[in-house]
């Protein structure tokens, strides 16, 4: 399935219908790697010449995130970021307390131990977030 069609799907069964309007937050969503909030999105369409409307934004994003089409990430400042799930791999943030800056990285070790840690108190674990808080290299 094309990520056209995995779109119109969720929006589908989200009780939304498809929109060009939809395709372009999508599109732009789908544009970069960046953690951007939906406001940053907004302006983007808007500042490239494209006519959304600011619920459109929100309404959108809140369908991907609940179809786990995206992935919600709150850094603890008020703004929840966002990013697209390209697929079930799994990472970890550490963002910058200073300039905010989100670095994506994976660690075999720490997801090992989770488990471990898992196994040794009889829990099942489904899933988990890890967020490291301190300064990047730039502002060290």
């Amino acid at each position: 399935m094309n990520k056209y069609s995995v779109l119109k799907e969720a929006l589908k069964d989200s009780g939304l219908r498809y929109t060009q309007q939809r395709q372009t937050v999508w599109d732009e969503l789908c544009s970069t790697s960046d953690h951007r909030d939906a406001e940053d999105i907004y302006v983007t369409l808007v500042r490239n010449g494209l006519s959304v409307s600011r619920a459109t934004v929100y309404r959108t994003i809140e369908v991907l995130v609940k179809k786990g089409l995206a992935r919600k990430l709150d850094i603890g400042d008020g703004r929840s970021r966002y990013e697209m799930r390209q697929d079930n791999s799994h990472h970890d943030h550490m963002i910058c307390v200073n300039c905010g800056r989100i670095e994506e990285f994976v660690d075999l070790r720490i997801e090992e131990l989770q488990k471990d840690v898992a196994v040794s108190n009889s829990f099942i674990l489904k899933t988990h977030k890890l967020q490291l808080y301190g300064l990047c290299r730039d502002c060290q």
